[in-house]
Parts: C-alpha cells; sequence; structure tokens
C-alpha cells in the first residue's frame, strides 16, 4: 500500500496579463503549498476504481479516476489499482484539491507500477487534466506561467502561517470561467507583482502581506452572491486583511508567526467564524 498527502494551496499573486489568441488568459502567479491534505492510498486490484465515504466524490469525473486513466493510456501499463481518497479539502474552494489529488495520483501510480517517471513527464500528462495539476507534481514555492500550467520550482521554503476561512456560500457554476469572463483590459498586468515578491523570497527577505495580491479579489465580492459582506466581517473581526485563495472563495489572511496567527483565530472565533490555521509547505516536508 502506497499512502500520499495531497496538500492545498494559495497563489500569492494571482496576476492576467492579457488575453491570448487560443482563448485562454496569460497568467503568472507565485504559488504556495500548504499542510491542508486530502490523503489518498493506492494499492494493486483488476482494473481501476476509487473508493470515498462521500460517493458523490466516487464518480467517473473525479481528477483521481481521470488522472489514472491518463496515466494508464499515456505509459500502457494494463495494471489496475485500488485507491482510496480520504477528502479534507473542501471542494470548489479555490485551494486546488482536485488538481492536488491528480498530481498525487499521478505520483501514487508510478510509484506503485514501477513507471519511473521523471516529475518533467509526470507534470506535461497532470496538465493535459488542469492547469493547476503541474504545480502540485513540485509542490513548494514555485512560478506558475502560461495559462498556469508552465511550473518553476523555487528553492526557497517560506514559513508563515497563513489563517483561512471558508466563507458558507452556495456553488458558483463555471466560477473559473465567470471570473476570467469579468475582467476588463485595465485590470491586466505585466507580473509587476510576482516580480516585487520573488525579489523577497529569493533575497531572503520577509513577504510582507501587502505585497499578496489576486486579480480576482474585485470581481469575486460581484460574482459570490454574499461573499463582500463575510469578507467584511473577517476584516473587522481579525483586524487585517483577507485575501481570496485562487478563484475563491476561500479567504486567507497571511501571518508570518504562529502566534500571531494564532490571536487572529481566537478573534475570528470571538465573531462566530470557523478559521482554519496552516502552515506553508517547502518541497521537503511536502515530501
Amino acid at each position: 500500500m502506497i499512502v500520499l498527502r495531497a496538500p492545498a494551496k494559495l497563489n500569492l499573486t494571482l496576476e492576467v496579463l492579457g488575453k491570448r489568441p487560443d482563448g485562454y488568459h496569460e497568467v503568472r502567479s507565485l504559488m504556495q503549498a500548504i499542510d491542508l491534505f486530502d490523503l489518498l492510498t493506492f494499492e494493486p486490484g483488476n482494473g481501476i476504481s476509487l473508493a470515498c465515504k462521500d460517493p458523490r466524490l466516487a464518480s467517473e469525473d473525479n481528477l483521481v479516476l481521470r488522472a489514472a486513466r491518463l496515466l494508464d493510456r499515456h505509459t500502457r501499463s494494463g495494471k489496475g489499482a485500488r485507491i482510496t481518497l480520504e477528502k479534507v479539502i473542501p471542494t470548489g474552494a479555490g485551494l486546488g484539491g482536485g488538481s492536488s489529488d491528480a498530481a498525487a495520483t499521478i505520483a501514487g501510480l508510478d510509484e506503485l507500477w514501477a513507471l519511473g517517471l521523471s516529475s518533467e513527464r509526470m507534470a506535461d500528462i497532470g496538465a493535459e487534466l488542469g492547469s493547476d495539476v503541474p504545480f502540485f507534481v513540485y509542490g513548494g514555492t514555485a512560478i506558475a506561467a502560461g495559462r498556469g500550467e508552465k511550473i518553476t520550482p523555487l528553492s526557497v521554503a517560506l514559513d508563515y502561517w497563513p489563517v483561512l476561512l471558508f466563507p458558507p456560500l452556495p456553488e458558483l457554476k463555471a466560477k473559473t470561467a465567470t471570473l476570467y469572463a469579468s475582467l476588463r483590459p485595465e485590470a491586466f498586468t505585466h507580473g509587476q507583482f510576482l516580480q516585487a515578491a520573488l525579489m523577497s523570497v529569493t533575497g531572503c527577505r520577509p513577504l510582507p502581506a501587502d505585497m499578496l495580491y489576486n486579480v480576482f479579489d474585485g470581481a469575486a465580492r460581484v460574482a459570490f452572491p454574499g461573499l463582500a459582506s463575510f469578507w467584511s466581517k473577517a476584516e473587522g473581526a481579525a483586524g487585517l486583511r483577507f485575501h481570496l485563495a485562487g478563484s475563491g472563495p476561500t479567504l486567507f489572511a497571511w501571518c508570518s508567526q504562529k502566534e500571531e496567527a494564532s490571536e487572529v483565530c481566537a478573534r475570528l472565533r470571538k465573531r462566530g467564524l470557523h478559521p482554519c490555521l496552516t502552515r506553508t509547505l517547502s518541497r521537503q516536508c511536502q515530501a
């Protein structure tokens, strides 16, 4: 049996440079894995199957099954696997849980089936499933470019304590497409937020919260009914700024010390909110 953890991620910066001829948007992002995990187990089996406590997550559309079958087609392994998914990362939250599960599936089956694939090959296969999947092949801290699938891992180890909030909002269908469609040319940037953040993290300097940026911060307040008021309540209770996690609706506050993050959590709980305290992960910790 092989057991792997599939971490969530945050986009510390997320910029859109413009719309490409192929219809996708050109993005630049500083991405960071955090210690909120799904758990996957892989065992030999006849055919490829997925078990999960929530039967809705064991459908044919699940990225775990799609990743397993895609890997089998690419490698012609002809082998089977019984996969079990323990879901912890909220679905549709902007934290990349499904993409992380897909990357863990490719890595887990690479080991189970003794395929010997390189990280680059696994990332290329994962990119067929979604733009975030290649990031999770590498983990840690990385730059994402293209439509998000071109990953440059960074040899830095950020040590921060993000505080997450999961707004209790109805699911927004076609969430990411809706947010991208809402962007106007004046929202496009030139990668300057990424470059400023990189100067800090690669220069071994702190990455303050005011350097974080998400192009969707404004659009999400409009797209998700009720998010704007929840956001205001969170910032009022915590006494600091929250950012959108990816395409949302999860929000996070960026804390440099555990003590600070714990105090933020306590203030949020007093206002009836339910924070989740996490920590950033390096590639070594993730492995």
